[in-house]
């Protein structure tokens, strides 16, 4: 056997020790959920802030909530501040901020919440409830889907939230039939 052989022999084994110790760090820092861990993983495309413009009701699992112009699930993150989102980097991965690209969003005529904007970190304006920030996730894969409430990531508890603006704070119904709780 030559060195190069016995160096081959050693080196491949640790590579992928140390990779599978990279992999197990990585899925430590996602934070933790009641749950469990996020539907799915944030790609490129749903890395990148939603754009909306118009604020409108959907049906969900938790009832009647906030959408967006897709229909996507609106959420508030329980770590902001009114008129200022302290989600950004990875956390705007995973929860998308709403921003709206022309003008002042508008309402439905079922909504009776207050919508606005807020200016984030970089320039562009988010949507806001009732002077709270809002956001998708990244998660939630179809209109309809609320599959982020409740959950306990990027630093704090996020939340639907229903027409008059309120965060609803209790959990999903579940295919069983059950009622969450608070």
């Amino acid at each position: 056997m030559t060195a190069t052989t016995r160096s081959t022999r050693l080196v491949v084994p640790r590579l992928t020790a140390l990779l599978a110790l990279g992999v197990l760090a990585l899925a430590a820092c996602g934070g933790s959920s009641a749950g469990g861990s996020p539907a799915a993983q944030p790609s490129a495309s749903k890395a990148a802030a939603a754009s909306g413009e118009a604020v409108a009701t959907g049906k969900t699992d938790v009832g009647t909530v906030l959408v967006d112009q897709s229909g996507k699930t609106l959420y508030a993150f329980a770590a902001d501040a009114k008129d200022h989102s302290n989600c950004s980097g990875s956390c705007a991965q995973y929860w998308p901020p709403v921003t709206v690209a022309n003008g002042s969003p508008t309402a439905a005529k079922d909504v009776s919440a207050t919508v606005g904007t807020t200016a984030r970190s970089d320039g562009s304006m988010q949507l806001t409830v009732n002077g709270w920030p809002m956001y998708t996730y990244a998660g939630d894969a179809a209109a309809g889907d609320a599959t982020g409430q409740g959950k306990n990531l990027s630093g704090g508890l996020w939340w639907v939230v229903d027409p008059s603006g309120a965060w609803v704070k209790k959990a999903a119904s579940t295919s069983s039939g059950g009622k969450g709780g608070y």
